[in-house]
């Protein structure tokens, strides 16, 4: 029964996700809005085209009314999205009392898990930096990951192998989904990077893409988000090397989990290592940083979909 309850909570989640990423893609929209009426207002200041003003109406009105869609449809998103976490959090909560452990035995449980410590950081972002302009990529990134969570990669309650239970279990996973949160929000800072640097470049910057920091605080802030999250990827590894010490008697066993780990390692080495010493910023570091959250999921989903190993004992 109470594993019935997480899988509802899990459910409720991804379909408020959906309903958050929605109000804040409408967010967007009506900031393209409050951007044609402020052109219209300059436009009437300059006396340039006094017909086109008098066909669309009062521009001050239109204007104001603009501003406040966005900020309306961008509160809604981010309430809907509270809630959401909230019952997000519940489910992971609930799959643990179920499973009578910590609920990260399986690729389900992780993906759920980590999405949790994402949405945590996003909150802490938006309360601590008004960061809310991440609320589109951040709830597009949680309505997919939970909607497969729940869809695809569902399985149900069970026992973790004798060998698995050990401390290092709860060390691993734990530091792994803090360094999953860490990665992707600075994959999406990384990908807005590239959109806001084209648009400067061109001379385009409008709408709701006016309204995120520019293209260097946006590198910045990626930099950031990378460079605290490679060390705890490290430990990461270094963690499941002794459980696996524990677990199966030896440290390193080139298993295609363990290897894929390590090209993962080797990607965000390349970007800090590359921007520490040759200086690559902006562009390039921004490439570097995608494919790096691409490996990251690949590890985690495409590696156990596609082969298997010593960490395919508890199925997807």
């Amino acid at each position: 029964m109470i594993a019935y309850y997480s899988s509802l909570a899990m459910v409720t989640s991804a379909v408020l996700y959906l309903m958050a990423m929605t109000a804040h893609a409408a967010e967007w929209a009506s900031a393209r809005d409050s951007r044609v009426a402020a052109d219209s207002l300059v436009l009437a200041h300059s006396g340039e085209s006094e017909s086109t003003v008098a066909a669309s109406g009062d521009p001050v009105k239109r204007t104001r009314a603009a501003s406040q869609r966005v900020e309306l449809l961008g509160r809604a998103g981010l309430g809907i999205t509270f809630v959401a976490a909230a019952t997000h959090v519940l489910g992971v909560v609930l799959r643990g009392v179920a499973a009578n452990r910590a609920p990260w035995g399986n690729m389900y449980e992780f993906i759920t898990t980590a999405l949790a410590f994402a949405v945590a950081v996003y909150f802490v972002l938006v309360l601590r930096w008004g960061m809310r302009w991440l609320g589109l990529p951040v709830t597009l990134m949680l309505a997919i990951g939970q909607g497969l969570a729940v869809t695809v990669f569902y399985v149900d309650v069970s026992e973790l192998m004798p060998a698995l239970h050990s401390v290092w279990f709860v060390i691993h996973i734990v530091a792994a989904a803090i360094a999953a949160a860490a990665f992707n929000i600075g994959a999406i800072a990384a990908l807005l990077y590239l959109w806001r640097e084209r648009a400067e470049r061109r001379g385009t910057v409008r709408g709701y893409l006016a309204r995120i920091p520019s293209a260097e605080a946006l590198d910045r802030i990626s930099y950031r988000f990378h460079a605290f999250a490679f060390p705890l990827w490290t430990f990461t590894i270094a963690a499941g090397a002794i459980w696996a010490q524990y677990a199966w008697g030896r440290f390193w066993g080139w298993d295609p989990k363990e290897t894929w780990s390590l090209v993962t390692w080797i990607v965000y080495a390349v970007y800090l290592h590359a921007r520490a010493t040759v200086g690559w910023k902006g562009r390039r570091a921004a490439i570097v940083a995608l494919i790096g959250v691409f490996s990251f999921w690949f590890n985690f989903v495409g590696i156990n979909l596609l082969t298997s190993g010593l960490h395919s004992y508890a199925g997807i």
